[in-house]
């Protein structure tokens, strides 16, 4: 006679609807229990498009952000206190934060990929034990929350611009920590976004414009991630 299954190793019932709440909680503990063995606590977050090439000048300042950034965290904080490289773990400005970061330490980056029928396929920088999947973007959300303890936005579509905007009105609720953040690329955002005209119909306050700043070189970049609150 063929023995039962135990519930926890049946992976029909695992995959099935009735066991999603099971899937989501692993989505927070599993990564919870990494991050506490890798002292993953504190990060600079990088968002951007996974569209943008090597030669593209976005990407080229990405890699240089991330780099200047681990060598500073290297020098500065302890081992338990560095700030790690975090992005979503994939191709694009992703791929080119944890190229910069490599050129200093590898074990400085972590992604958090999402699985995707397209586009997203992790980066060969990321080491696989600091590289995370997840189904559920509002857990991968999560958890880009949780680490943050500054935020570098660099053009993107749709994904970009949902995770920022997501961090903001954390930030603006008081539901978050303010940290610093800055949007890479004059040029971009104002033509994607008028948050000056939000303000002015009212539609944010103008203390609002205050949660971020709009840089264009990677110096200014890093004296605002690094400054001091």
């Amino acid at each position: 006679m063929r023995k039962p299954l135990k519930a926890y190793k049946n992976l029909e019932f695992l995959n099935s609807e009735d066991a999603r709440s099971v899937r989501i909680l692993c989505e927070y503990l599993e990564p919870r229990a990494r991050f506490g063995r890798l002292n993953v606590n504190r990060s600079v977050i990088f968002f951007g498009s996974a569209r943008l090439k090597a030669a593209d000048p976005y990407y080229r300042a990405a890699a240089d952000l991330a780099e200047k950034l681990g060598r500073w965290t290297l020098k500065t904080h302890k081992p338990t206190q560095r700030l790690h490289i975090v992005s979503g773990g994939g191709p694009g400005i992703m791929q080119a934060v944890h190229e910069g970061a490599a050129r200093v330490d590898r074990k400085l980056s972590v992604g958090l990929n999402i699985s995707l029928p397209f586009e997203q396929n992790g980066n060969p920088f990321v080491e696989p034990g600091r590289a995370l999947e997840f189904h559920y973007f509002f857990m991968r959300k999560f958890w880009f929350a949780n680490l943050a303890s500054a935020l570098a936005v660099f053009p993107g579509g749709f994904g970009t611009l949902d995770e920022l905007f997501e961090l903001l009105t954390l930030m603006q609720t008081g539901k978050a920590g303010r940290m610093p953040v800055v949007l890479y690329g004059r040029e971009f955002w104002d033509e994607i976004v008028d948050f000056k005209a939000l303000a002015r119909r009212g539609l944010i306050s103008p203390g609002d414009l205050r949660l971020f700043r709009i840089v264009d070189s990677v110096n200014e970049a890093f004296q605002a991630l690094t400054r001091k609150p």
